[in-house]
């Protein structure tokens, strides 16, 4: 039996074939040139000589596999079809053909990009000369495991992270490491198969058919960021950070025993001084072409799947209904009515089915009914309409050149499309996420509710137990891993510690426990769903520092001056006894009432347990707090950014489902307070490990933005009148917060401002010292403005926590070992430090130095570079699936507010106009909705290209359609939600109006940039496909 998509193949081999003679027709009548810039004698300087030709494997004389030509497009079968969206027409420079054509002529003469072809006309003649059998091949061979990456090393191909743009999948783009902009991916053949989220070698086109790009790419105007701080006493924060920037660049590495390396710094400054590789040579040559072409985006396509995206592995979708399968066949009792999973009737049973995924960046799959799971089968068989309502759980099996479906296999039906649970098992599963379940396996290895902290463990650590310590979390959290310490010192000296739950002292390394934490990597915060990384046996048990009970931590401890200063630094192991917990809002009643102690009704107040009082509290949380405003004032005039986007919460009634939401738009000053001693705390163990470990600790770096989308943020401001400095974070938070001031009568303007200051931004990453793909000025983070920083105060929730608490471990060793061998061995020489305020290079540097870092490296299991390198990767993707399933979680709920009511009217702002849609910022979702109105049943769209202008209206002639024929254009109720005017007066007249109650437009509608509309949400799918929160313009018309 033919399986789905043949008859598909057939036409499209056919038309490919018909296509190919009509071009040899054409060719016959032309003079065989080389195009310019495709070739010439300079390709040996970028990637060497052409390959010598071989036999491939189908005995056809061509090049090596790796240059194979490529494969022309064949004609799409009949039910796919990909429609290439238009533009936004926000910031498009429309740069001179003239110009361009004379630039690419110039650059491709001088450094052509590597070709994809080295035929002569005879071998090219000899190569099409192929079987029947293989020009029905719709995508090219993968190169060979090899060749790819010895194309990589020459530089005549590319290694590539693939991404799909989700509103149109024939277009993708790969990130190439070095390069200033994407390469474009365009079309389904060129995308060789690849799945969003895999990691390919791509090779370039010529520069010759380089696509247009929008906006410019001209080079940022950074400036010195000149700090205005002094130093009455003691070090500046950012004297201690900066100080010590040049210290872990020149520190001793370890040696090769357990992974690490033994380069010092002169080794690294020598292998800096080699020469540069094939590949290095090649990238450079392709960026001066983009920056000499920087109207132009480099354009490519896939060769070889270098490392499979998990997404293959987690597939959620529907089956489709009737167009998209026109060759299931079936009989028996349900072919008469199965009507909605095909359209055809014949003698035979069904043989395969579509699988539609709910991610529009992956392809339609094909599904063998052989092969679904037993129930589902035989639903299928039966014809039993209601399983293409369920959300089908499945993986990609293979996708091979022959076929232009990928077949996948079903794993489970996860239940209907329309329930919560439903959606957020689906969520879990395309995510891959574990359950919050943990086996006893885990379990059995956590000390009970009844455990002590041995006393020998006492005596090894700081006793800090008679300190006034407490911890501040929302009112909710049972998972405490931070807490906050204060003394008051004779001398006016302020004594801050921020403690942190011990877990590595509970989680041994390679473990039980400790390989799912590492699986796990991250816990999940979903609406009223939490997915722990660690079982709550020890989450909230004794790890977590509960109030009233020993415990055990890691401490940071600052002696600050007044005016926030550091004068002096301690980290080490303690012992610590939290007197009460206390809560987010809490704390901010006591900001709010002046720090009163006695302002608060004694209900409110929490038990103290200890030697302290409640005004204790009170009177320690003033210092905080006070302090905590010192240290905001220094971190923003050193340079940091804070963005600070609203987000969606939501109200429940008794059942669990939401009946209301509202925007978070501002954090309390208690939020904040504590904010600045944890980041304070991850700046100084980044500067430790990173001194102590150059090569093998795991920092957290954040890049600078994408200089495009920051350029035409500078437009779009430009362009309402505002000021703005981007040229570092400093500056463009200093032109936000005028901003602010400036439209502090129109804070819906300020969030569409802060909406388009975050597209630039880049996301923070994880990465390994020792990783030299990294350069050393790219280990800061942008938006912190800090030259070190890692993750060091949440181990219960995040394992590269618990990573870097071992290899601050090592460090806090080495250091007690040094001292102790001083100590014993009489010779009065002052030890430094590796964990105070200044690094001692000298003695990481020395003999004794080495060893005893390289011993406790060994002791507390600290990874090495190769490790610590797929760690970090690993734990990356976890931590952008965790993000993805929390954003997903709001949907749903919002999705299921929004299908309780029949609409939600709310304000918004146009974004971006084109000719086919336009995008609204929605005040009520904090987030930009795209609204199409292109072929609109009795709806007019003109598109004034020169002012930029779109004019709606409506007209009531229908379009002419051909009868029995299915009609291309929608409803208007799918863009347009339109109330009769006369139907709104009466309802007012019989309810009371409110006066911020939002009206319908008037037709016709006339649009630009930043015009305000009014807009209704509604939910979308559940039933027969993806849930979406549907965006419609709200207008009035009395037809």
């Amino acid at each position: 039996m033919r399986s789905i998509g043949d008859n598909g193949a057939s036409m499209a081999a056919e038309e490919a074939e018909k296509d190919r003679r009509r071009r040899r027709r054409n060719r016959a009548y032309k003079k065989n040139t080389t195009p310019e810039g495709a070739l010439g004698n300079s390709l040996d300087s970028i990637c060497g000589p052409p390959p010598e030709l071989s036999e491939n494997g189908s005995g056809v004389l061509g090049a090596h596999p790796m240059y194979t030509t490529p494969t022309p497009t064949p004609m799409e079968p009949p039910e796919v079809t990909f429609n290439s969206l238009p533009p936004i027409h926000i910031f498009e420079d429309h740069a001179s053909s003239s110009e361009v054509k004379g630039e690419v002529s110039q650059i491709s003469q001088s450094c052509p990009l590597p070709s994809t072809s080295y035929f002569t006309p005879v071998q090219s003649r000899k190569f099409h000369a192929v079987s029947r059998e293989e020009k029905k091949k719709y995508f090219d061979p993968y190169w060979p495991d090899q060749a790819a990456e010895d194309a990589i090393k020459r530089g005549s191909a590319f290694k590539a992270k693939f991404r799909v743009n989700a509103h149109n999948r024939a277009e993708a783009y790969c990130t190439v490491d070095g390069l200033p902009v994407d390469v474009l991916i365009n079309g389904i053949v060129a995308q060789n198969r690849a799945i969003e989220g895999d990691t390919v070698a791509i090779t370039l086109d010529p520069i010759t058919i380089w696509t247009k790009i929008k906006g410019g790419n001209s080079p940022s105007k950074q400036g010195p960021v000149i700090s205005d701080s002094s130093s009455i006493k003691g070090t500046p924060i950012s004297s201690t950070f900066q100080s010590n920037r040049n210290t872990c660049l020149t520190s001793t590495s370890l040696t090769t025993e357990n992974g690490h390396d033994t380069r010092d710094s002169d080794t690294l400054d020598q292998i800096e001084r080699v020469e540069k590789t094939d590949y290095e040579r090649a990238l450079e040559r392709i960026k001066a072409m983009i920056t000499s072409n920087p109207a132009k985006r480099p354009t490519g396509r896939v060769v070889s799947i270098i490392k499979r995206s998990p997404r293959r592995m987690a597939v959620v979708g529907f089956f489709v209904a009737a167009p998209l399968l026109p060759e299931i066949e079936f009989s028996g009792k349900g072919a008469d009515t199965y009507q909605g999973m095909t359209k055809k009737k014949k003698n035979d049973t069904i043989s395969a089915l579509h699988l539609v995924p709910n991610d529009p960046r992956l392809p339609k799959m094909t599904v063998s009914i052989d092969n679904l799971p037993g129930v589902a089968r035989e639903r299928v068989k039966i014809g039993d309409l209601t399983i293409k309502k369920e959300l089908i759980a499945a993986r990609l099996d293979e996708w091979n050149e022959e076929s232009w479906f990928p077949v996948a296999q079903v794993v489970d039906v996860l239940g209907p499309g329309c329930e919560m649970e439903t959606q957020i098992a689906a969520i879990l599963f395309e995510h891959a996420i574990r359950s919050a379940r943990f086996s006893q396996n885990f379990i059995s290895c956590i000390p009970g509710p009844s455990w002590e902290i041995p006393e020998e463990e006492v005596t090894a650590r700081r006793d800090l137990r008679s300190i006034i310590t407490f911890t501040i979390d929302p009112p909710s959290a049972i998972e405490l891993d931070d807490a906050l310490s204060i003394e008051i010192l004779p001398d006016g000296v302020f004594r801050i510690g921020v403690h942190i739950a011990d877990v590595a002292y509970f989680v041994k390394p390679n473990s039980s426990l400790d390989k799912e934490a590492q699986v796990r990597s991250t816990s999940v915060y979903m609406v009223q769903h939490k997915l722990s990384m660690l079982p709550k046996e020890l989450s909230q048990g004794c790890a977590t520092l509960s109030p009233g009970l020993d415990r055990l931590a890691m401490s940071v401890i600052w002696d600050f001056d007044y005016n926030g200063n550091i004068l002096d630094r301690w980290i080490g192991r303690s012992v610590i006894f939290s007197c009460c917990k206390l809560s987010y809002d809490l704390v901010q009643d006591v900001i709010d009432t002046g720090f009163g102690p006695s302002n608060l009704i004694d209900s409110n107040i929490p038990q103290v347990f200890g030697k302290y009082q409640w005004r204790d509290v009170v009177k320690s949380l003033k210092s905080f707090y006070d302090l905590s405003q010192k240290l905001k004032e220094i971190r923003f005039r050193e340079g940091a950014l804070s963005l600070g986007n609203s987000k969606l919460a939501f109200l429940f009634d008794e059942g669990g489902l939401p009946y209301d939401s509202y925007r978070c738009d501002e954090r309390i000053e208690a939020c904040l307070l504590v904010e600045e001693f944890m980041l304070l705390a991850n700046r100084s163990v980044a500067e430790v490990i990173a001194s102590a470990f150059p090569d093998c600790a795991l920092l957290r770096r954040h890049p600078e933005p994408n200089l495009r989308r920051l350029r035409e943020f500078e437009v779009f401001c430009g362009r309402l009148g505002i000021e703005l400095d981007a040229s570092s974070s400093g500056q463009l938070h200093l032109s936000l917060s005028k901003i602010r001031e400036k439209l502090k009568d129109e804070p819906f303007l300020f969030d569409i401002i802060v909406s388009y200051a975050s597209k630039p931004m880049q996301p923070a990453l994880y990465f390994c010292t020792g990783d030299h793909k990294v350069k050393m000025d790219e280990w800061g983070h942008y938006a912190l403005s800090v030259p070190f920083y890692t993750h060091f105060t949440s181990p219960i929730r995040r394992y590269p926590d618990i990573i870097v608490h071992r290899t601050l471990l090592a460090v806090i060793d080495a250091e007690a070992c040094l001292k102790r061998n001083a100590v014993s061995g009489n010779n009065n020489v002052e030890v430094g430090s590796f964990t105070g305020l200044k690094f001692d290079r000298e003695m990481a540097k020395s003999k004794e130095g080495k060893d005893a870092l390289l011993g406790a490296a060994i002791k507390f299991r600290v990874p090495g570079v190769e490790v610590l390198g797929e760690l970090v990767e690993y734990c990356n993707e976890r931590k952008l699936a965790s993000r993805h399933a929390e954003e997903a979680g709001q949907k749903v709920f919002l999705w299921a507010l929004l299908k309780n009511k029949q609409a939600l009217i709310s304000e918004a702002r146009v974004m971006g106009l084109g000719p086919k849609f336009m995008s609204v910022y929605v005040q009520k979702l904090a987030c930009e909705k795209r609204i199409y109105y292109d072929e609109v049943e009795e709806l007019a769209a003109d598109w004034l290209e020169s002012t930029e202008t779109l004019v709606l209206d409506l007209y009531r002639r229908k379009p002419f359609q051909k009868k029995g024929t299915v009609s291309k254009y929608r409803p208007i109720k799918d863009v347009a939600l339109i109330e009769n005017p006369s139907e709104l007066l009466e309802e007012a007249e019989t309810t009371e109006t409110n006066s911020t109650e939002l009206y319908p437009a008037v037709f016709p509608m006339v649009l630009r940039h930043l015009s305000s509309v009014h807009v209704a949400l509604r939910a979308i799918g559940g039933d027969d496909g993806p849930i979406d929160i549907g965006v419609r313009l709200y207008a009035s018309s009395y037809f």
